[in-house]
């Protein structure tokens, strides 16, 4: 971590927060809300963490506007709008830059003659790249990657350590792989036969547009015909399967895990949580939210919300969720108006 020191005043002026307490408090580090220390900078972003902020040590504390507590004894709290935001700016200051990639190929790395590699590119270790593969300008290729024939890696791409990149697929511009994903494996297609399960040829390919970045371990399956595409922006959690012909919308997230279906639309600006399921040959319209482990059944409209399996929307889901306490109560109150009326008999 970088040896900076910034003060409650200077923090305030770059989150463009409201300063509560001693502006010249400073702090040379960023820490977690339970963990921070006196020299450190935190921040609560929601009210159902406020009750970590008064048992908290850090020196500073950005607070989001449902937070109530204005309590400086022992600290300086600085208001603003979007706090997770403010602080990962903040805390970027302090990061250490990431070991630089070097420029060229390493002695290891068994390259095509039909490959085209682009100026500026660094190219790991027991890196294999295949005839007609494109690298363009300032790519760099971890160790163990393998890129197979007529693929392309975008101008500035990163590919992490031991990514694959299958045979005809693309990634555009900017994009950021991390180690052991697979793009472009066979999608998951058989049919059943005389002789048992059939293999059917998945002949299309992934495109990745610019921007995007997908996390480790994630598999991006080629398309049986066509493509599967992911679009501009899209952000990609660690594990997550995005199946054959799927599409995914720019600026959607998928979150670790979550699964993907064949053939399936994920619109615009789609939040996708943790373990949820997405079926086959549905549509998610644009801005929609599923909520982790749910599964998704059918198409959903823009702007959805939904929760649950099958999953539905979060009135219908609480309301189900609440009958049987309601059923549970309204049966004790018959039982006890049956023993009255028991009563009222056994008195005539």
């Amino acid at each position: 971590m970088k040896n900076i020191t910034l003060s409650a005043k200077e923090i305030a002026d770059m989150v463009k927060g409201e300063l509560f307490g001693d502006p010249d408090r400073t702090i040379n580090s960023v820490a977690g809300i339970r963990d921070a220390k006196s020299s450190d900078l935190s921040f609560v972003g929601s009210k159902a963490y406020e009750e970590m902020l008064a048992a908290s040590g850090a020196g500073i504390v950005l607070i989001s506007p449902d937070i109530k507590s204005r309590d400086t004894e022992n600290r300086t709290l600085i208001l603003c709008e979007h706090v997770d935001h403010a602080f990962g700016n903040i805390a970027a200051k302090f990061a250490d830059e990431p070991p630089a990639w070097k420029v060229g190929v390493h002695v290891s790395a068994v390259i095509s003659d039909s490959a085209v590699i682009g100026e500026n590119v660094s190219i790991g270790a027991n890196v294999t790249i295949e005839d007609g593969a494109v690298i363009e300008d300032g790519a760099c290729i971890g160790a163990g990657c393998y890129i197979g024939h007529d693929a392309r890696v975008g101008m500035g791409t990163i590919l992490y350590p031991n990514v694959t990149l299958m045979y005809r697929c693309t990634i555009g511009r900017k994009c950021i792989i991390h180690p052991g994903v697979v793009i472009g494996a066979d999608g998951f297609g058989f049919v059943p036969g005389p002789a048992g399960l059939v293999k059917v040829p998945q002949t299309g390919i992934v495109e990745i547009h610019d921007d995007v970045e997908i996390g480790a371990n994630t598999t991006v399956d080629r398309a049986r015909f066509g493509k599967t595409v992911i679009k501009s922006n899209v952000k990609i959690d660690d594990q997550v399967m995005v199946a054959h012909n799927v599409e995914v919308g720019e600026s959607s997230i998928l979150i670790a895990q979550c699964g993907i279906a064949g053939s399936s639309r994920i619109g615009q600006g789609v939040i996708i949580a943790a373990k949820a399921g997405i079926n086959g040959h549905i549509t998610i319209g644009d801005g929609s939210k599923v909520a982790g482990t749910s599964g998704v059944v059918k198409s959903l409209p823009a702007n959805s919300i939904v929760v649950g399996t099958p999953a539905e929307g979060q009135r219908e889901f609480i309301a189900r969720l609440a009958l049987p306490g309601k059923v549970e109560k309204l049966t004790a109150k018959l039982k006890a108006l049956q023993a009255e009326l028991d009563a009222l008999k056994a008195a005539k």
